[in-house]
């Protein structure tokens, strides 16, 4: 029994110092971005010594993928966009909005990751594409669930508002991380969302 308790203790502290590597991970992206970061500079800001970081993230491609499953996780369990949701779907793109304002870190870590795996050369850079190509299938989806249910008005049609409305959420992060952005993003969604629908969402 006593040897089990110590496996579960040692189990706990590898699993939180994995999180705390992340968590460093994720800030020092943001601030240098992936190209130009190493496993030294990450080991430096989690206080951790380099073969610490090695051992639980032998590469810096592993500790990459590591950060950007983190943020799909968070995604899922609280914004979850279900093609098949229809309207609600629709819904938590304009609560995703409201949720990042509360997430700096992580936008703008996605903003970083998501131009430089533009290259085909990038690790992320298949993650990205398979990333885009699944959320337009759920929005196109949630907005032919929606039309169909008789929810949009008349002149929406699905295969452009669902490219329109993922470069709308990614246009307007760049501009909040630019400080350039007035009105709250989720406002902005919503409002356009409300042009859509033929019952408007209720405001942010």
């Amino acid at each position: 029994m006593v040897e089990d308790d110590r496996l579960d203790g040692r189990q706990r502290r590898g699993r939180d110092t994995r999180a705390h590597i992340i968590s460093a991970a994720m800030e020092q992206f943001c601030e240098s971005g992936y190209r130009a970061s190493s496993l030294r500079d990450i080991a430096a800001r989690a206080d951790i010594t380099h073969p610490g970081v090695l051992y639980h993230f032998p590469t810096k491609e592993a500790l990459l993928m590591a950060v950007l499953q983190r943020r799909d996780e968070q995604g899922r369990e609280t914004r979850p966009v279900v093609g098949e949701m229809g309207r609600a779907a629709l819904a938590s793109m304009a609560a995703a909005a409201a949720h990042n304002e509360t997430q700096r870190a992580m936008v703008e870590l996605y903003a970083v990751l998501s131009a430089e795996a533009t290259g085909p050369d990038h690790p992320a850079h298949a993650y990205f594409t398979e990333r885009y190509e699944r959320l337009h299938a759920n929005v196109l989806e949630a907005y032919t669930v929606a039309r169909d249910a008789g929810d949009l008005v008349d002149d929406v049609e699905p295969r452009v508002a669902a490219p329109q409305l993922i470069a709308m959420m990614d246009g307007l992060q760049v501009q909040w991380l630019m400080g350039t952005l007035q009105p709250p993003m989720a406002r902005i969604i919503t409002a356009h969302l409300n042009t859509q629908l033929r019952v408007p969402l209720d405001a942010f």
